[in-house]
């Protein structure tokens, strides 16, 4: 049986490729009106193009989410227009240099956990109002397995996946007995995404699977009744 969306709102970050790309075209084909947020315009009208010409509908929101007060304008926006957000995936992070401890650049460590971490806990934060106004409403948070085994040089990007872990968890317990509200981590596992590559360069792209792949197990998972603060590791 094919999952209908149809009158679902979801809000995609990082949609303009690789994984957060992929979640928010299988969305879409599925019926929810997917609203699409990344730095990059390009790469966005380039997933929304192919979002309508599967028949579903998007809308586009090219930002910065680290930017002091893009995610209030946005939030502001969307609700001016629905009442109510029923799918909300938090994709959208950096990689940074991989290093040891000491070698961080404080700088860039920051600059990682605002959009990895505090953009996250804005994102939550900006949307609860319409994620409580949804009768049905998931939050999924895209994890990595290095944010609950250490990983040498991989610090940096597991210290603050391992804190959106936490974040999820924690908001996902504060709001299970007083709404609709459900989480879940998704860990993707090894994907051919540009992050993927840049972490391990000359990797064999054709010995991973596609982005596509956890798309399919997220849409999976929202079709689901899943108890909050579940998680998955996608196969593959």
């Amino acid at each position: 049986m094919t999952l209908s969306l149809s009158g679902k709102l979801a809000l995609v970050t990082g949609a303009s490729r690789g994984i957060g790309a992929a979640t928010a075209e299988a969305l879409g084909k599925a019926g929810a009106h997917v609203i699409l947020t990344a730095r990059t315009a390009g790469g966005l009208e380039e997933v929304e193009e192919r979002i309508h010409a599967a028949g579903g509908s998007a809308t586009i929101a090219p930002m910065d989410l680290a930017e002091n007060d893009s995610i209030a304008r946005l939030a502001t926006a969307i609700s001016g227009r629905w009442d109510a957000l029923d799918i909300l995936v938090l994709n959208a992070a950096m990689l940074g240099t991989l290093a040891p401890v000491p070698a961080w650049d404080s700088k860039e460590f920051a600059s990682l956990l605002t959009l990895n971490v505090m953009a996250q806990q804005q994102l939550i934060a900006m949307f609860d109002p319409m994620l409580r106004a949804s009768a049905d409403a998931k939050v999924i948070a895209i994890t990595s397995s290095v944010g609950a085994k250490p990983r040498p040089y991989w610090g940096a990007y597991g210290a603050s996946k391992a804190a959106l872990d936490m974040l999820l968890l924690v908001y996902g317990e504060e709001v299970a007995r007083i709404s609709n509200i459900r989480t879940a981590i998704v860990d993707p596992g090894a994907t051919a995404t540009k992050m993927r590559a840049k972490a391990f360069p000359g990797e064999d792209e054709s010995t991973l699977k596609s982005p596509s792949v956890v798309a399919d197990a997220i849409l999976n998972l929202i079709s689901q009744d899943f108890p909050t603060g579940h998680r998955i590791r996608v196969a593959g």
